[in-house]
């Protein structure tokens, strides 16, 4: 999607680590207008999927999934990142290590809204190592449900993560793959 890669080349900031900082257009601060268009995006490339639902992770992934609900015309349940006084049911859960904060945590998903009948689209801001896509595959796996896709808006591509799930045999579409990146620059992978 040359508009988001223009943008990251742009506004987006390479850190130390192989981090990648689009806090000012896509996971701290939001340019609407992109996001609509990445939920268009997101539209073409599953529309033929007969999904149920979006399924994605707090806290960047539910605006991304939110916009492209509305193309979809579908609910969105996301996994939480920590337990909390207002969760009241059973849950599903699964414990996934976070590349960019270098900690485990347990995301969790409330059984009563997903099951056997579901088809998901997994959608996420970020793939690196594919932690994060593998915990929401196994909360899916425990619920039955079919994951007919997964959409990311950046993979980066030199990380492995993507590859994994394609070789899995996942409909893996990001929108922008980087297969390098330094302070100096970024290549997409073409």
């Amino acid at each position: 999607m040359e508009l988001l890669e223009q943008r990251i080349l742009t506004d987006g900031v390479v850190k130390e680590g192989h981090v990648l900082k689009v806090d000012s257009f896509l996971n701290h601060q939001l340019d609407i207008s992109l996001l609509n268009e990445i939920g268009r995006e997101f539209f073409r490339l599953f529309q033929g999927e007969k999904l149920t639902k979006i399924v994605t992770i707090e806290s960047s992934g539910i605006a991304i999934a939110a916009i492209a609900a509305q193309y979809f015309h579908l609910p969105v349940i996301f996994a939480k990142k920590a337990q909390s006084k207002n969760i009241d049911g059973e849950v599903y859960s699964s414990v996934i290590r976070s590349y960019t904060h270098g900690n485990d945590y347990t995301a969790i998903l409330e059984k009563k809204f997903l099951g056997p009948d579901d088809r998901v689209l997994i959608l996420d801001d970020f793939l690196a190592t594919g932690k994060a896509q593998l915990g929401l595959l196994d909360i899916a796996r425990q619920a039955g449900a079919t994951v007919a896709g997964i959409g990311i808006v950046i993979e980066k591509g030199f990380q492995g993560g993507g590859d994994h799930l394609r070789d899995a045999g996942y409909n893996l579409k990001s929108l922008a793959i980087i297969d390098e990146m330094s302070p100096d620059g970024i290549i997409f992978r073409r």
